[in-house]
């Protein structure tokens, strides 16, 4: 067989890899789908703009978008390259690329015609392009599709998922003949065969019954194990430890899985600015596939601020400061301070903390910390003086699931209507994390997950022993075009067991109210009040359990602009397990945000809809970059 296109282009065109060509011919009566465009050039001297015409006679209606998009002629008319010789350009290129939209679209019998002032494009030479040209005519007519007589991809590894479309009876499209052999590669490369390529390609159209006969032929090769890693890059790092943070799985069976892993365990160490993993190109003795690493090393140091902004709370501005390899072995040290409530109504908050992080402590998807912070708090109904001492570690088996565990020793300091009183207390915080959310930033779709219990032990009689209990729930939908619309909800529920309400220290209490809890309310306006002796005086505190709910719709309006619909709700109680005299507020409101490269900057603005203390401040503002959850 041959490849033809009308007018007498030189090259022929092949499909697919080792395929076979196929003959152009014109389709029978259709109807024309035009499209124009206008755009100025031709002569130096002559200013007329010089029409593009599409038309496309059959096909399915998403044929003319495609070949509008992949064409050349509508990137010169874009970038305003309109000479003769651009054009003359860009047309003769423009018959491979709409070909090849056909064939994907599984047309295999078209005929194309680009005529320049009515001269076919492909009779003329490139040293002779016209001075000017006045009117360009793309006409395309597909001609029948072709659907599979065969579609046939062998030997196929056990588990190897095929694209559903590549079968008998369907459309014969181009690109799911390339995707069924890019996934029966794969599907050997799963299973170790490291080496396994598209060894032979039959593909043949039948025109007089309009079907293609389609069979790839796979070569696994051996099964192989990795090999040696050799390392190359680095600079400040420790090879020795650049190799325990990789986790090179040496010796183990082939798994394309396992070195991404290893290139994940190497981001998240923040060392590395730019991670290479190569294959070597050859099969070592005993069936062995040796990796070569090459590493570039991010500046030393880094410098962050963000900041916060609440009609009530006043300004929030943190800032952090960052070593990425302090010992040369991918130690972080981050210290990170903190100023809020500027402006606020009640006084100013400061924090300060200080945490070294190790990766590869035990193994190489653990990372061991130690941390010590000390915080100053000046709330409406108490002030809080705390420090925490503390090491733990952070495991991290896959993107989605995150798990920490540390030992602390905290000191507090509360002065508030009952008077002073000092905690000590041991305690060991552990958490579980699943993210399954499509961007954290921004989510559209997924949900997150996080779990979390803290068991506490008091050090002197004025600290109780126990445990506070965590757990929240974010879920999020999209539907529209290009995602417009965003349902987002999230649940979140806590309780303290063990001491009494008095003997608990007080952060590990739950208020409601603010950012993030219920906008709308003041932040922490919603406690509990509490008679700690037989005086009859009572004491405003956090609650022992707490329930907070948010539903929030997001409109995408703009590429860059949406808005935001919310409306939260919370309640505290005053005993554990959700039982004893409790309190409710809600809350809701409306937001702009404005999408900006790190994540959405968010304005939101919220009233007080129901419950609370009658006195929450009216209105309230709220300004910060990333969605409010």
């Amino acid at each position: 067989m041959k490849s033809w296109i009308k007018a007498g282009t030189a090259a022929a065109i092949v499909l697919g890899v080792g395929a076979g060509m196929v003959m152009a011919q014109s389709s029978g009566p259709s109807s024309s789908l035009p499209f124009s465009g206008w755009f100025g050039g031709g002569d130096p001297n002559d200013d007329s703009p010089v029409n593009l015409d599409f038309q496309v006679q059959g096909g399915d209606d998403d044929l003319l978008p495609a070949i509008r998009a992949t064409s050349l002629l509508v990137g010169a008319q874009a970038e305003g390259r309109v000479t003769g010789q651009d054009m003359l350009a860009a047309a003769r290129g423009d018959y491979a690329r709409i070909l090849g939209v056909l064939y994907d679209q599984g047309y295999y019998s078209g005929l194309i015609d680009i005529t320049l002032d009515g001269v076919e494009a492909a009779s003329i030479a490139p040293l002779d392009a016209p001075a000017g040209v006045r009117r360009v005519v793309v006409s395309v007519q597909p001609g029948p599709r072709f659907r599979y007589s065969r579609a046939e991809i062998a030997p196929v590894a056990p588990g190897t998922d095929l694209p559903s479309d590549y079968r008998r009876g369907e459309i014969a499209r181009t690109g799911d003949m390339k995707n069924a052999a890019t996934a029966g590669v794969a599907g050997w490369r799963d299973v170790g065969h490291a080496k396994a390529e598209v060894a032979d390609t039959e593909i043949v159209a039948d025109h007089a019954a309009n079907l293609v006969d389609s069979r790839i032929r796979l070569a696994p090769g051996p099964e192989l194990r990795f090999g040696q890693l050799t390392i190359r890059g680095h600079e400040r790092m420790n090879p020795r430890r650049l190799r325990k943070i990789a986790g090179f799985p040496e010796g183990e069976r082939f798994d394309p899985e396992k070195l991404e892993d290893v290139r994940k365990r190497l981001r998240r160490s923040g060392v590395f600015s730019a991670i290479t993993l190569t294959e070597a190109d050859y099969i070592s003795a005993g069936n062995t596939l040796d990796v070569d690493l090459l590493v570039t090393e991010q500046k030393l140091r880094r410098l962050g601020a963000g900041f916060e902004y609440s009609s009530t709370d006043g300004l929030s501005l943190t800032g952090y400061w960052i070593n990425r390899n302090l010992f040369r072995g991918g130690e972080r040290l981050r210290v990170d301070a903190s100023v809020s409530d500027i402006g606020g109504d009640t006084g100013r908050d400061y924090s300060l903390g200080l945490r070294i992080d190790r990766p590869a402590t035990i193994t190489a998807d653990t990372t061991g910390y130690v941390l010590a912070t000390v915080e100053s708090l000046q709330e409406e109904d108490y002030d809080l003086d705390s420090g925490t001492f503390g090491l733990g570690f952070t495991w991290i088996p896959s993107d989605e699931l995150t798990a920490d565990i540390a030992l602390q020793y905290r000191a507090l300091r509360v002065d508030d209507d009952g008077g002073r009183t000092d905690f000590r207390l041991l305690a060991l915080p552990a958490t579980v994390l699943w993210d399954k959310r499509d961007e954290p930033t921004d989510a559209k779709r997924g949900y997150w997950l996080s779990g979390g219990i803290t068991p506490f032990v008091g050090l002197q009689d004025e600290t109780g022993s126990g445990a506070q209990v965590l757990a929240e729930g974010r879920v999020y939908y999209s539907f529209g075009t290009d995602d417009r619309f965003t349902l987002a909800g999230r649940a979140r529920l806590g309780t303290v067991v063990g001491p009494e309400i008095e003997e608990t220290p007080r952060d590990y209490l739950f208020w409601s109210g603010g950012g993030g809890t219920v906008r709308g309310h003041s932040y922490e306006s919603l406690g509990v009040e509490v008679i700690p002796d037989d005086s009859g005086g009572t004491v405003r505190t956090g609650g022992m359990s707490i329930v907070t709910l948010t539903a929030e719709t997001r409109i995408q309006v703009r590429e860059r602009i949406g808005l935001a619909l919310f409306a939260d709700a919370g309640r505290v109680w005053e005993d554990s397990a959700f039982s004893g005299p409790s309190g409710w507020q809600a809350g809701a409101g409306a937001g702009i945000r404005y999408r900006t490269p790190v994540g959405p900057l968010r304005f939101d603005i919220a009233a007080p809809v129901g419950g609370g203390d009658g006195d929450d401040g009216g209105v309230q503002v709220y300004i910060g970059l990333g969605q409010a959850f």
